[in-house]
């Protein structure tokens, strides 16, 4: 939580919602229920009501679904393959597991330098992305998260030995304005939205997938 509030800590603005991408079967996956629950602890922390907490996952079950509204969570109406815009409210995005394409897709919706300074992101190490993958697949594949990392601030997820592969690899993120205003101006003028035609691992479920498939999400777990 004190990594979560620390980003915003300078601004007069408190976290005013969350949005959660990924989160898997959580009636079958015992890490993702795991996930949920950190996240329920999380917003209780932070002091975000549930209800300002919107999920997303083209895997949920019609069951799982109304259990999250059982909880007062809401659920997003569409997939939106992660390009959420974050209307001006500072944002916290919990985004455990996520394929790659996800985090590309968040920051190519919200690519400037005032939208980005509103958003902290859990999710999967940007470095470790960095250090795993090719650079020119890195830039060619998911441009927005290679333009990013030198406005980036990172901290691991404490590791906690009963949860070592719930949460491996996971990292708070945010980018604080001073340093995105640094990067050079070329960095901002080009936007395009991204396609992923020349990508052969995409691991998120696009719109026109059939919404039934296993979230790969979780793949990992």
């Amino acid at each position: 939580a004190g990594a979560v509030r620390a980003p915003l800590g300078g601004s007069a603005e408190p976290l005013a919602r969350c949005v959660c991408f990924g989160l898997g079967r959580f009636s079958g996956s015992p890490a993702a229920r795991h996930q949920l629950a950190f996240l329920l602890l999380l917003l209780e922390e932070l002091g975000v009501p549930p209800g300002r907490c919107s999920l997303f996952d083209p895997a949920f079950s019609p069951q799982e679904t109304a259990a999250l509204g059982q909880l007062g969570l809401r659920l997003l109406p569409d997939n939106e393959e992660g390009k959420h815009d974050i209307e001006g409210s500072a944002t916290l995005f919990y985004m455990v597991h996520c394929g790659k394409a996800l985090y590309n897709n968040l920051l190519w919706r919200n690519w400037s330098a005032g939208a980005l300074s509103k958003m902290v992101i859990i999710g999967n190490s940007f470095k470790g992305i960095e250090e795993r993958l090719l650079s020119r697949i890195l830039e060619r594949d998911y441009s927005y998260i290679a333009k990013v990392l030198k406005g980036t601030e990172e901290v691991a997820l404490p590791a906690h030995p009963r949860y070592l592969d719930t949460f491996n690899d996971t990292s708070v993120h945010w980018f604080p304005v001073q340093k995105l205003k640094e990067l050079s101006p070329e960095v901002w003028d080009f936007a395009e939205e991204p396609t992923y035609q020349d990508c052969d691992n995409l691991e998120i479920i696009r719109k026109e997938d059939r919404a039934d498939r296993r979230s790969p999400d979780h793949s990992l777990q």
